[in-house]
């Protein structure tokens, strides 16, 4: 909440009714409290749902966001609340924006994450810009991440429930995206406040599990969205181990990801072997002991800095870090190469680090989201 008392409770010197948000809903629990508080407080809400992918088999699907059954959850919250609702046909953007790269990165060896590129290209890009062509003072999302208002304007800090904290998704919001977003959920201590504010609203939505999958991966079967999307893909060769030597064969590099130990077909060994390495070119898959999985320095691009002051000028400092969604920050030395390319050093070593994966910075002392950038090669 802003703390002058001037201010409207989304940082506005003017009346909610005067106040026009639009709320991205993907008709799950989440954005539709946010659209149903601020309707509820006298904002001028709109609320827009994309559809961002041909989901006909995923039409029932549970888990999955902006498939046919949330487009329509979304609608019923904004006719119970009373306000406009509009459906977008992203599904061409979508594809180009996210869908493909996903493909070709795992083509690649890497470990994509779609669901940062989806709100870096499509919602906080394109639909951002609708909601300007829509004259709303600012964009509402449910993500569970806070926006803070610092000495050199508004600051990302990661949410008031640590379970629920979605930075590590969110690290390349630009400071001019930050200016206009608003994340109303962000402070809120657990998902049990989430559904007493829905109970509260009476909606339809309060009971409606959290969605689990990459909206466009059916059952979190990578592979099988590669190799409709790839014909061929998943063509068979070698799994080796470091000194080139064949163990087994294996069916298509993209089923396998560095860390991986299970399914690998490898038996009678002593000491457990892991996936360490992917060869595209060769159709070769490296496996080596645990040992070889542990890193500690990871080279980033495409670097987002959300911190004060010039990233590069600034020379090296001490953050945390997190390499994975899953894991906690860990201290770390970033040291910038350029304004968009910069060197991560773990002060302990991290295993399974992976090309395609995203580095997220953050003050030590604090919530602060300082940016991040792609791990884009390994060591």
């Amino acid at each position: 909440m802003p703390l002058d008392p001037a201010l409207n409770s989304l940082g506005f010197a003017k009346p909610p009714a005067e106040t026009r948000v639009v709320v991205a809903m993907s008709g799950g629990v989440d954005s539709s409290v946010v659209a149903a508080q601020l309707a509820d407080e006298g904002y001028d809400v709109v609320g827009v749902t994309l559809q961002l992918y041909d989901h006909g088999a995923a039409l029932a699907k549970k888990g999955a966001c902006c498939a046919g059954r949330d487009i329509h959850d979304a609608r019923r919250v904004a006719e119970e609340m009373g306000f406009p609702h509009y459906v977008l046909d992203y599904e061409n953007t979508f594809r180009e924006a996210v869908i493909d790269e996903f493909a070709d990165s795992y083509l690649a060896g890497a470990t994509p994450v779609p669901c940062i590129r989806c709100n870096e290209r499509v919602k906080f890009k394109d639909l951002l810009e609708t909601a300007k062509d829509l004259d709303a003072d600012c964009m509402a999302t449910g993500h569970y991440i806070q926006r803070m208002m610092g000495d050199e304007g508004p600051e990302l800090h990661a949410a008031g429930d640590p379970n629920r904290d979605q930075s590590y998704f969110l690290f390349s919001t630009t400071a001019e995206q930050l200016d206009y977003l608003r994340f109303p959920l962000g402070h809120l201590k657990s998902k049990a406040e989430t559904r007493a504010l829905a109970e509260k609203f009476g909606l339809g939505v309060a009971d409606k599990p959290d969605s689990q999958d990459i909206c466009f991966v059916p059952n979190g079967n990578y592979a099988a969205v590669i190799e409709k999307l790839r014909p061929g893909a998943a063509e068979p060769g070698d799994i080796v181990d470091v000194d080139g030597n064949v163990l087994a064969q294996h069916r298509g590099v993209i089923h396998y990801t560095i860390g991986q130990r299970r399914g690998l077909g490898i038996g009678g060994l002593s000491d457990p072997l892991y996936v360490v390495k992917l060869d595209v070119d060769a159709r070769q898959v490296i496996v080596g002991p645990k040992e070889m999985l542990a890193t500690r320095k990871v080279p980033l691009r495409e670097i987002n800095w959300l911190g004060d002051g010039d990233f590069l000028a600034g020379g090296e400092r001490k953050i945390a870090v997190k390499v994975r969604s899953t894991r906690p920050p860990t201290d770390a030395v970033l040291r910038p190469i350029s304004d968009t390319e910069a060197e991560v050093e773990l002060l302990v070593a991290e295993e399974g680090v992976s090309p395609g994966q995203a580095c997220v910075f953050y003050d030590p002392d604090s919530t602060r989201v300082l940016g991040g950038g792609w791990i884009w090669r390994g060591y």
